[in-house]
């Protein structure tokens, strides 16, 4: 595990839209390993590795892609009102219950911190304050408050990531630097490839899979992996609902809620982990840009892996090292044996 890089790509801001920090991290280690980076006009950060072994006929090499957002998921000030209170907008899916009485960072004309203020009157106990009602408080009165924020400015949660105990990380945004971290690490390490391996760090997934699009529809790839964090049961989940357990692999997405994984690649990666000894779960799970990778021009083989993530939409994410590991291996031996599924028969 690389602590300093995770914690760069886990600590720097970036909600949908205004990504330009996270990515210029991404960008300075994929520069470092890619053989061509790009940055295109949605702002996905796109890298790719070329072939060692281009067809003989001249013909372009097969492309694999691997792909994990970089947006994570916060706020945008809507109204500031006469006492200095800030209401917000949305940017992505928030779970109410999660942020109330969490610290914020305001990304105005200067950093200002402040807290989403906890309903205290009488009788609201009980009751989870719904996102159109809830409050931000810096403490700062409203002319004070308006030198240094306006509407429009965005809203990040004040939480780095921090190792828990020996193999536990918390963050607030591990959907999905955690995949993002995994990506990185995986160009850094993949040996030769037949294939020309591209990396894409995604713009806005959290709104809609917006960025990929874009991304896919000109990589126009022939196989590809979304990495995004797997379901992992904690103490509220049913019998039924128990998908991946903590630290017991990688997650290996069968189908999502945008997505029918492959069948010949699904079954393609359970033989890769079982050949190289690296533990995978089998998951179902949320959508993911594995979606735009598979539906881009004429489609491609495509499906989703990651590590298992506890409380995703929290500010309280949990991951394990053993599974961050696991994707790592499994995200670069993907790229080094792609070529194999792809000479398969249909």
């Amino acid at each position: 595990m690389d602590q300093p890089l995770l914690e760069r790509v886990c600590n720097t801001p970036g909600v949908p839209g205004y990504e330009d920090e996270a990515q210029a991290v991404v960008m300075d280690v994929l520069e470092a390993c890619c053989d061509e980076v790009r940055r295109d006009r949605m702002g996905n950060v796109i890298g790719v590795k070329r072939s060692a072994k281009p067809p003989a006929d001249g013909t372009r090499p097969l492309r694999a892609v691997v792909a994990a957002h970089v947006d994570e998921i916060g706020m945008m000030v809507k109204h500031i009102d006469s006492n200095g209170f800030i209401r917000f907008q949305p940017m992505g899916g928030l779970v109410p219950q999660a942020i109330v009485s969490q610290r914020v960072v305001i990304h105005g004309r200067q950093r200002v911190g402040g807290v989403v203020a906890p309903d205290s009157r009488a009788g609201s106990k009980d009751k989870v304050t719904s996102l159109e009602d809830a409050y931000i408080d810096t403490g700062l009165p409203r002319d004070v408050l308006c030198e240094q924020v306006e509407v429009g400015d965005t809203i990040t949660f004040d939480a780095g990531v921090e190792q828990l105990n020996e193999k536990v990380y918390v963050g607030r945004n591990f959907d999905d630097r955690i995949g993002t971290y995994c990506l990185l690490e995986a160009m850094r390490r993949v040996g030769p490839t037949v294939v020309d391996a591209y990396a894409v760090s995604s713009v806005q997934e959290e709104v809609g899979v917006r960025g990929m699009r874009t991304a896919a529809y000109a990589i126009e790839a022939d196989i590809g992996l979304a990495i995004d964090g797997s379901l992992c049961w904690g103490p509220f989940a049913g019998e039924h609902q128990k998908t991946c357990a903590f630290g017991k692999g990688t997650g290996i997405y069968i189908m999502d809620g945008l997505t029918i994984g492959d069948r010949r690649l699904v079954r393609f990666l359970f033989d890769l982990c079982e050949r190289n000894g690296i533990p995978f779960q089998r998951n179902i799970g949320g959508g993911t840009d594995a979606s735009a990778i598979q539906r881009s021009r004429a489609g491609a083989l495509a499906t989703t892996v990651g590590a298992p993530v506890r409380y995703m939409h929290s500010t309280v994410q949990l991951c394990h090292a053993d599974d961050i590991e696991a994707t790592v291996a499994l995200l670069a031996a993907f790229l080094e044996h792609a070529h194999e599924l792809l000479a398969e028969p249909s």
